[in-house]
């Protein structure tokens, strides 16, 4: 699916609202804090922009936030029940619309100033996974490139991807061609060109990379309890090699 500039700046227009919402959420993440409280907030600056919810009704999910603390790797429903802890990690991952264009990013965050040195790590590495991957793209790069960049630094230090859940293209509809794996051969895959839209979303694992979803059918858990952590951008592909749209 490739966009033109003008769609592209639309893109860019959807993403920086996106940015705004998880900035402004993640803000007000502390002990005591429900992962409802975040949601009630990011809906209402959602609002305030004029921007629809991505996640809100889409194949039937509740809320614009998904909410996923420590174990749970993505797709946590925000809750009343589920208050934030000291030493917490939170997964924040949400998307709007605007204008008939998507944007779509997630951060993950530590709670309080308790958190261990090996969930300090887990944030590191998964953000820096993801900016390796923004590196390598560029016209002519393959799907290959973007998951093995994303592969070789979490492994490296010994953490695992997860690969149930992969990233996507991204335009006037959320989940658009091609998958985006978090791992892969160099040289391998469909090649990028210009105009490309994709949403690049490592998940990382603290140990082995199964996971298992709850009963509710949206939360994914690590398989071993390990903690996960989760970072996104929408990125698209430029002659001059990657653009960010949801910094």
């Amino acid at each position: 699916m490739i966009k033109t500039p003008q769609e592209i700046e639309k893109m860019r227009r959807s993403g920086a609202v996106v940015r705004e919402v998880l900035e402004h959420v993640r803000a007000l993440v502390k002990p005591g804090v429900t992962t409802l409280d975040l949601e009630n907030a990011a809906e209402k600056k959602m609002a305030e922009f004029g921007a629809t919810s991505a996640f809100k009704g889409y194949r039937g999910y509740p809320c614009v936030l998904c909410t996923s603390v420590n174990e749970q790797v993505v797709h946590g429903i925000p809750s009343k029940e589920r208050v934030l802890r000291e030493g917490d990690i939170v997964s924040i991952d949400t998307g709007v619309v605007l204008d008939g264009y998507y944007g779509d990013s997630a951060i993950t965050v530590p709670v309080g100033a308790e958190v261990t040195p090996k969930a300090k790590r887990l944030l590191d590495v998964t953000r820096r996974s993801l900016e390796t991957a923004i590196k390598v793209i560029r016209p002519g790069a393959t799907l290959g490139d973007i998951g093995a960049a994303v592969q070789e630094v979490v492994e490296a230090d010994g953490f695992s991807v997860v690969r149930e859940f992969v990233g996507h293209g991204i335009g006037t509809r959320m989940h658009e061609d091609p998958q985006v794996p978090n791992y892969g051969q160099r040289g391998m895959g469909t090649k990028l060109r210009a105009g490309m839209v994709l949403a690049i979303e490592p998940m990382v694992n603290v140990g082995k990379p199964g996971v298992q979803v709850l009963s509710d059918g949206w939360t994914a858990v690590t398989e071993d309890g390990s903690l996960s952590a989760h970072f996104e951008h929408t990125v698209a592909v430029t002659a001059e090699g990657a653009v960010i749209l949801t910094q």
